[in-house]
């Protein structure tokens, strides 16, 4: 088979990271397309370095954008490489703009359409990403949905269960591997210890474009650290640190804002933090995974799971909220003894051999 890999963003590049690696491995012929979604070397690059992955056959440099210019750009340039290449299966992960363009240029061409972390639904539609993953999930081949909570969502919306596969989330496969290179050290690089310390991440549109919104909640996440004596450290997305300069916002003296970073060094600060405060679906997975408690800054998620199991809360921007959630992990320690959801680290050998199995 020849497979085309369409990926673009940072949580692409993780997610996708354990299938590319067994692939390359494999007899299959195995392209990588970039789009280039993300495109600052602290969101990009880094990542190939750290997780090892062969350079992209493609890179489509397709950088920042409106939504429908970003994805027509997509598009044409996607285009023409799957018409030279001629695939047989295109993978697509999650919920980006990248996933929305291939996904459509496959299907037109008559390619089949593999979908990795399928059925995720947030029902919440001012979310761009909710329209890009119910596209891709209603044009593709292949559905891996990461829980049998996604596959039902799935056979609900009519799509045929024969399409379906409760494959685990590769999320897992990426933590198994790189929670055992975590190095405390780089802890003193902030000037904190373990247990010590919140880690913040901020990055939606409805957090970080509005102002009221963006001020508001770094200070009542400023507030609750300083009730418990926490520093908070904040690797912050590029967009956040552009509207943080656009609206000048001094953020709290305890909120530290870093540069990001790689992921080693996420997983890091994610497995020593004592609280994580965040509006990424990928970060509350890895929450859940490392067994550190989670506070969801939006007002819904895509991961019910991680609420279901009791590894997070959703707050959104509210103070109270977050006091509360905060108590009732703080006060009772077996509260964070929860059982991960997302499966056992070997999502991407079931993939494999699912697509295998589907044109032996």
């Amino acid at each position: 088979m020849k497979i085309a890999i369409i990926l673009g963003t940072r949580p692409e590049i993780i997610k996708l990271f354990s299938i590319i690696k067994l692939l390359h491995g494999s007899k299959h012929d195995c392209i990588i397309i970039h789009t280039n979604q993300h495109y600052s070397p602290e969101m990009d690059a880094i990542f190939w370095k750290e997780l090892e992955l062969p350079a992209a056959d493609y890179n489509l440099k397709i950088g920042s954008g409106n939504h429908g210019e970003m994805t027509g750009r997509m598009m044409i340039a996607i285009e023409k490489v799957l018409m030279k290449e001629k695939a047989d299966i295109v993978f697509v992960q999650g919920d980006t703009n990248t996933v929305l363009a291939g996904a459509l240029v496959a299907v037109k061409l008559g390619i089949k359409v593999a979908h990795v972390e399928a059925g995720l639904r947030s029902y919440d539609r001012t979310m761009p990403e909710e329209y890009n993953r119910i596209i891709a999930d209603h044009v593709g081949s292949f559905l891996f949905a990461p829980t049998k909570r996604q596959m039902e969502i799935l056979c609900q919306e009519g799509i045929d269960n024969s399409q379906i596969f409760v494959t685990g989330n590769t999320i897992v496969d990426a933590i198994l591997h790189f929670s055992k290179k975590v190095n405390d050290d780089l802890l003193k690089m902030y000037g904190v210890k373990k247990n010590e310390y919140f880690l913040l991440t901020l990055h939606r549109p409805s957090n970080v474009d509005n102002q009221e919104n963006l001020e508001q909640l770094l200070n009542n996440i400023s507030k609750l650290a300083n009730l418990y004596n926490k520093k908070v450290i904040f690797p912050a997305h590029p967009r956040t640190i552009k509207n943080i300069q656009k609206y000048e916002i001094c953020p709290p003296k305890n909120i530290h804002i870093i540069e990001p970073v790689g992921y080693k060094d996420l997983i890091t600060l994610q497995k020593f933090a004592d609280i994580i405060l965040t509006d990424s679906g990928g970060i509350q997975e890895e929450a859940c995974c490392l067994a550190v408690p989670c506070l969801v800054l939006r007002d819904n998620t895509e991961r019910p799971e991680v609420i279901d199991v009791g590894a997070g809360k959703i707050v959104g921007s509210n103070y109270e909220l977050m006091l509360k959630a905060y108590q009732e992990f703080n006060i009772n320690q077996s509260n964070r003894n929860w059982i991960n959801p997302f499966g056992d680290g070997k999502s991407a050998y079931r993939i494999i051999q699912i697509i295998e199995n589907s044109v032996s």
